[in-house]
């Protein structure tokens, strides 16, 4: 992604703002460092201020690249007040990383899932998504390159399912089913919105897997795609995963 010039001469471009939810750890924590080290300014958003604190400043001990913030997803306060500080310190979004997401329940089968679990993974997978993207869309509707990943899974591809982890899947799927329409209704004001499987990775949630930078680098593959880059995608590695 280009960086804005100023057009001013001797006067520094402005780096481009990236927010990331759900990134003190895992997938989350590497997008934030592979994004600072391409040069954006990045607000790692974590439930636990601490916690992000913590992992801010493991990536960037000056504070001068990625700055923490409370973000719960889930909760309304919490993302306008996110998305208030954003505007009144940083005055723009250029990225948004939807990555924050819960509950794996590989213990559970649709034929007899504990609802109250569906939708409590659905307020974050799902609406914790679409809440914080209406927040943020007047600020990326301001960028000269705004993009919206979605971090989803190929648990969420209808093509794929065939049983298990029903909160994670539906969830995931219909994570997917937003960017669809994201993507379709922003497609003429230039915000390119796609979602991205990082694969099984070596994170808390997935328990193994491959390394979490190759995940990582998928979602921020999509992050900066250039102008003429896809939208209303899933993808994996920057390949096309079905629906």
């Amino acid at each position: 992604m280009a960086v804005e010039s100023t057009g001013v001469p001797g006067v520094p471009q402005a780096p481009p703002v990236a927010v990331v939810t759900g990134a003190n750890r895992g997938i989350g924590y590497e997008v934030v460092r592979q994004l600072a080290g391409r040069g954006h300014r990045v607000v790692l958003g974590s439930r636990d201020l601490a916690k992000g604190r913590s992992a801010a400043a493991r990536l960037d001990p000056g504070g001068a690249r990625i700055t923490a913030v409370q973000l719960d997803v889930a909760d309304d306060a919490s993302v306008t007040a996110m998305a208030e500080w954003v505007t009144r310190h940083l005055g723009r979004t250029d990225v948004l990383v939807n990555n924050a997401a819960i509950l794996y329940d590989t213990w559970a089968r649709a034929r007899s899932a504990d609802l109250d679990e569906v939708r409590r993974a659905m307020e974050t997978n799902l609406f914790g998504a679409w809440r914080v993207t209406q927040a943020l869309l007047p600020l990326l509707r301001r960028s000269p390159h705004p993009r919206v990943v979605n971090v989803s899974s190929e648990g969420g591809s209808l093509q794929g399912m065939s049983g298990g982890t029903p909160a994670y899947s539906v969830s995931k799927a219909a994570l997917n089913a937003l960017t669809r329409l994201l993507a379709g209704e922003l497609r003429r004001e230039r915000v390119l919105v796609n979602a991205v499987c990082p694969g099984w990775t070596a994170t808390d949630m997935g328990g193994g897997g491959r390394p979490v930078a190759e995940g990582a680098a998928g979602v921020v593959w999509a992050a900066t795609l250039p102008d003429d880059g896809p939208t209303g995608g899933f993808f994996r590695d920057g390949k096309p995963v079905p629906w």
